[in-house]
Order: structure tokens, then sequence, then C-alpha cells
């Protein structure tokens, strides 16, 4: 049967059957890792950001497209984990730019809707790179122009744009030699490719919707947790209130400067059509008034945290001049950072990238006029840079730690009497002469810079790249050692993990021996996967 046009009910079903779709091959996704180590993350990112967006739509009575499109977007750019959520977040925010103010959309429209987000994926990087899921995105969206100009029928066009993915997500190992080199295609590619599957399944009924999944049950554990540590604070605005307010021609930034007066913690972000309102006041009700000056009001949620934290008795702590959020994991990682002056540690690290709206609500509940974020992972630099943007009122930078190492050296160096951006200079300048190293299995065989890896072999990393490679913890510590040790380095740094506690001491013993003219510290880490984690400096 040929499909013409659908409305929001169908995009919800084509979301739906996305989510479905990514949580029963997200572990296939997280396998194509270059690396054959055991934190890839890919396709749990993809599926934790596309999940936030089912539930939310799941909620809503909307049959217009451009609504639904609408709060999809927004729910992936609160949930957004990890380099490849961000990207497919502002993949569905195009999407909800092309549909905006519609009822329906037909193909035409639809493509203009892939186009527009693919723009805006490439525009959330830096430096794109070809060969990843940008390319994918790019090359389908053109393959779905092309297609659209013969066929006004959607299952037509998505059939040709899925098949155009497929080539080209087989064609990234031809763009990026490592992909290549490691036997596999780019894993946010593949989580990209899983997505047109899922919305090609519904448009054909493939898919049973009274079996779609419960998400608040699929939801894991290990995301319940965000921030672990927050500066203790009196509360002095007793309710936080949460609620949209849809309309048209919504002036966020006049939105954000009315309410600042009635309470703290204020966030006010979404479109001209739909704002989300976050804050803490007395006055909940006057906060509502104000809003309905520029809409309806929906979903409304306030909360007495009073009740809900009565353990908060201290004295009041004055507003600092800033704070910092770091993210780590670990419990021995996580206590060296409280100990170091980290105001609030968000829980997060090699496979579970905290979302975009974790960090937010880690840099709302720090009193101070300012934070400086360390993400600590390269993968959690984009959400943590996404999350700044979304804060009206306090200044937020980020410092791009790609390592735990590089976040607890600048932590060492931030002077609590300096101003932000002394300390941001400085904590930038201290990341720069630290080196970085790991130490993991490898959890399936590949090839990676010429060397030859078995399953279960332990790999060292210097700074990203394997240089060592064998079955004994001592002599790949010391193989790696010697690719990163110069002669001006004096002092390396280990921090272990939970499962060789009991070895540590002996193992940085007959490492030391091998490097006479350096100093050694050993610290516990607890960290998950990774038998250590060490710095050189």
């Amino acid at each position: 049967m040929s499909l013409y046009s659908f409305d929001g009910q169908g995009l919800k079903m084509m979301i739906l059957g996305s989510t479905n779709l990514l949580a029963r091959h997200k572990l296939e996704i997280d396998s194509l890792n270059v690396f054959p180590v055991p934190d890839g993350d890919t396709g749990n990112n993809m599926y934790l950001t596309l999940l936030a967006a089912a539930k939310e739509v799941q909620n809503i009575e909307t049959t217009h497209i451009g609504d639904v499109a609408e709060v999809a977007a927004q729910a992936c750019l609160m949930g957004a984990r990890g380099n490849s959520g961000v990207i497919l977040s502002q993949l569905v925010r195009g999407f909800a730019k092309a549909l905006a103010g519609k009822e329906k959309a037909n193909a035409l429209e639809v493509v203009e809707a892939l186009e527009e987000g693919a723009h805006l994926a490439y525009q959330a990087v830096m430096n794109p790179v070809e060969g990843t899921m940008l390319t994918v995105m790019r090359r389908s969206a053109e393959a779905a122009r092309n297609a659209v100009l013969r066929n006004y029928d959607l299952l037509r066009v998505m059939i040709i744009t899925l098949r155009e993915a497929r080539v080209a997500l087989s064609e990234t190992p031809e763009l990026l030699p490592v992909l290549k080199e490691a036997g596999v295609v780019d894993a946010g590619g593949r989580g990209y490719v899983i997505i047109l599957e899922g919305i090609i399944s519904i448009i054909k009924r493939a898919e049973d919707i009274s079996l779609l999944m419960d998400f608040a049950a699929r939801q894991e554990d290990k995301y319940a947790k965000g921030v672990v540590r927050e500066l203790d604070a009196e509360i002095h605005f007793t309710y936080c209130t949460e609620f949209l307010v849809k309309g048209s021609n919504i002036p966020l930034d006049t939105l954000r400067h009315e309410l600042v007066p009635y309470g703290d913690c204020l966030m006010v972000v979404g479109s001209e059509q739909v704002a989300k309102v976050h804050i803490h006041s007395n006055h909940p009700g006057l906060v509502l008034e104000s809003c309905l000056n520029y809409g309806s009001i929906h979903e409304v949620a306030i909360h007495n945290m009073k009740e809900q934290s009565k353990q908060f008795t201290k004295e009041p702590t004055a507003e600092k001049e800033f704070g910092i959020v770091t993210v780590g994991t670990g419990e021995g990682i996580i206590d060296i950072m409280n100990s170091l002056g980290a105001d609030a540690v968000v829980v997060g690290g090699q496979t579970m990238n905290p979302s975009t709206e974790e960090i937010v609500r880690a840099i709302q509940g720090v009193n101070a006029k300012g934070i400086l974020v360390l993400p600590n992972n390269k993968n959690i630099i984009l959400a943590a840079e996404q999350a700044s943007n979304m804060i009206s009122n306090k200044e937020v930078r980020v410092i791009p730690t790609r390592t735990i190492p590089q976040g607890l050296s600048a932590l060492l160096v931030q002077n609590p009497m300096g101003s932000l951006e002394e300390n941001y200079q400085h904590m930038c300048e201290a990341t720069e002469s630290i080196k970085t190293g790991e130490v993991t299995k490898a959890v399936r065989e590949t090839t990676n810079n010429g060397k030859k890896i078995q399953q279960g072999d332990l790999i060292g990393l210097a700074e990203g790249s394997i240089v060592a490679v064998g079955k004994d913890l001592v002599q790949v510590l010391i193989e790696m050692l010697n690719n990163m040790l110069e002669e001006d380095h004096s002092l390396v740094t280990l921090y272990y993990g939970a499962e060789i506690a009991d070895q540590a001491d002996k193992i940085m013993d007959e490492v030391q021996n091998n490097f006479q003219d350096v100093d050694f510290e050993l610290h516990y880490g607890g960290q998950p996967l990774y038998y250590f984690i060490l710095s050189v400096e």
C-alpha cells in the first residue's frame, strides 16, 4: 500500500519502532568499536537518546507532526549521551525545524527534514570527519532527494534512502583507515541504518505495535544515579516547578528574563513553539501565570523540596564565584575528585556516558555564579558543551578534558581565590603536560597499528593508541611506559581498578624496578573495565 503523508501519530510509531530496533541491536553496535576494548557504547548511547524521545512522545495527545517532532527533539536534546547521542539529537532537531507548524508531512517534507537533520548534525561537530555516521546521514539524505524527484510514495523513498545508507556504511572503512584495519564499519553509521530500518518497519506495519517495549522498565539501572556529591546548601526556594509552554513565537530570552525574579536554578529551553521551564520558586503560581502570557501550560510538576530534602539543615553556604562539575566513575576516582575540590561529580565515563540533562542538573545544583565543567572523556565533551549552552543564569565553561588524569591534573591547579577565567586558562594549560595510559582486556580478535590482537589479550593504550599487547600485566605496563616516557618525565601515577586491588602493590613494585629514575605513586581508582589508568608527567 502506498503512503503519501502521515501525521504525528505516525511519527510517534516511527520513533517507537526505531527505539525498539535499537534496543535489539545496541550490543551489536557497541561491538563495532575500533579498539577491541570492553567499553564500546555507541549503540547504548544512541538507544538511550532515542529512548528519551520515545518516552516523551507516548505522553502527548496531539496528532500534529510538528508538535510531536518538537517534543521528540527536546527530549533527545536533554537525553543525549555521548558524541553519537548528541549527533542524533541534532538530526531530530533538524526534523523538528523542518516540520514545525505542520499537521502532516509528505515525502518531500520528510526529505527536507532528513536534509536539515544532516546539516545540523554536521554543524554540531567542530571538525566533521568523513567515514562516520555524518557521512551516512548526508549520503542517505542526498539519495532521498533524488528519489522524491521521481516518486512521492514515502515507502519507496525511504527504501531508497535506506539502500544508500547501507552502501555508505559499507564504504566507511575506505574513508577511515582505522576502521579498515580493525575490520569494522562505523558504529554510529550502523545505528543510523537501524533507525531507518525501524522507520520502514512501521511504514510497512511489520512491527507489532502491541508489543512495543515498556520503556521505563528498559531504562538501565546504572544510569539512575546521577550526581554523587553536590555542594550542600540551604533551600531558599521551596518548590521545584517544571512544565511545558506551548504557543507560537514564544520569546525564550524574554521569558527567561521575566522568570529570573521568581527563584533560582532557572532553565528555559526549547523553541518558539514549545518551551520547557524549570525553576525553584516560592511562588509557582506566579511563575505559571507569567508563562500563560505566551501560551498554554502542559505537564506541570511541582515538588516541595523541603519535604523531600529535610536532611539539608546546615547553615546556608554563600554563593561562590565559580564551582566545578566533573565526570568520573569508580569510588576511588570519585573520592579523589571530591578531595581536590569538585563541587559535583556526575557518575559516568566509559560505557556510561551521562546525559545532557544530568550535566545540566549538576551545573544548576552548584551554588556558584560560574561553573567549570570537566568531561574527562572524549565522548562526553559534546554533551557537556550542549549542556553549557542551556544554562542562562550562570557562566559555564567546558574544559575539554579527554581523560581522567587530565581532569585530575586540572583540579590540582585550581585556585579558589581566582576568577573563573583565570582558572579556566590555568586548568586548560595543566592538561597539556599530561600523558594518559590505560590497560584493559581485548574483547575480540582484531588487528590494530600492525599488532595482532586475540580476544582476552591485555592491551596497553598510550594517548588512545594501542602500543602494547600481551598476556602478562607487568610486561604490558612496562612496554607501554617505554613508549610513553621521555627524558623530562619524572612521575608516573597509577590508579588501579577494583579487579586487581589485591595485586596492585606488587605489580607497581615490579614495574618500578624497571624505571629507577622515575617516581611512582599508586592510588585506588576502583574504575570498571580498566586494570590501570595512569598518567605520565
